[in-house]
């Protein structure tokens, strides 16, 4: 089971270190323990983490290896910005995890602390947290609202030449068409590696139409 659960995560992310392997595996158990307390993921998906969550998370390395400012917004329960945060660490990078909900800060807090993670916590709603967050190179989003919403929480990160790499399911040609009546951009999808409805929305040039 480690041996195919290394193998998965190197087919989604790329060279990754049986080290950083083993951290995020420790990781795995250290969130379902949370999981009891404070309920981050629906209790029927705990046994589908590390495919559902960790792997769809780290397939974000694999589509931009070269950055090394991150920022991940609506963080909630660290998918996928603590999963970015183990995977940053082999090549020097930093993300930036931007969360307002108190117990769910807590959870980001300890999980940082406990892994030395080169990540840092942004209690504040995203609105607020433009001033703490400096030129991110990738603004990264999962589970957290519509395209068009997205775009524009993410506005003055995006207009300042950021990249978006957005996770979305099934509906995401309808939230493409919606958001197009408020913004122009350039786009690519790049079809999930763990959910065959799934896509990577990848955008960059964001402006307002």
């Amino acid at each position: 089971m480690s041996t195919a659960s290394f193998e998965s995560l190197q087919d989604v992310a790329g060279h990754v270190s049986r080290e950083t392997f083993e951290r995020l595996r420790a990781f795995e158990t250290h969130f379902l323990k949370w999981n009891n307390r404070i309920n981050l993921i629906a209790a029927s998906t705990e046994a589908e983490i590390w495919q559902r969550h960790i792997l769809d998370s780290a397939q974000l390395a694999a589509l931009e290896p070269l950055a090394t400012k991150w920022v991940d917004i609506g963080s909630g329960g660290g998918f996928p910005g603590l999963v970015m945060a183990f995977l940053l660490g082999e090549c020097g990078g930093t993300i930036d995890l931007v969360e307002s909900n108190r117990k769910k800060t807590g959870f980001l807090q300890a999980t940082v602390g406990e892994f030395r993670l080169p990540a840092r916590i942004v209690a504040k709603r995203i609105e607020d947290s433009y001033p703490f967050v400096k030129a991110p190179e990738v603004v990264t989003a999962r589970a957290l609202a519509p395209l068009t919403d997205l775009l524009g929480l993410a506005e003055p990160w995006l207009a300042a030449g950021a990249r978006a790499l957005f996770h979305k399911g099934r509906d995401y040609e309808r939230e493409i068409e919606e958001s197009a009546h408020r913004w122009r951009f350039d786009l690519l999808k790049h079809g999930s590696l763990i959910d065959p409805q799934g896509v990577v929305l990848d955008l960059r040039n964001v402006r307002r139409a």
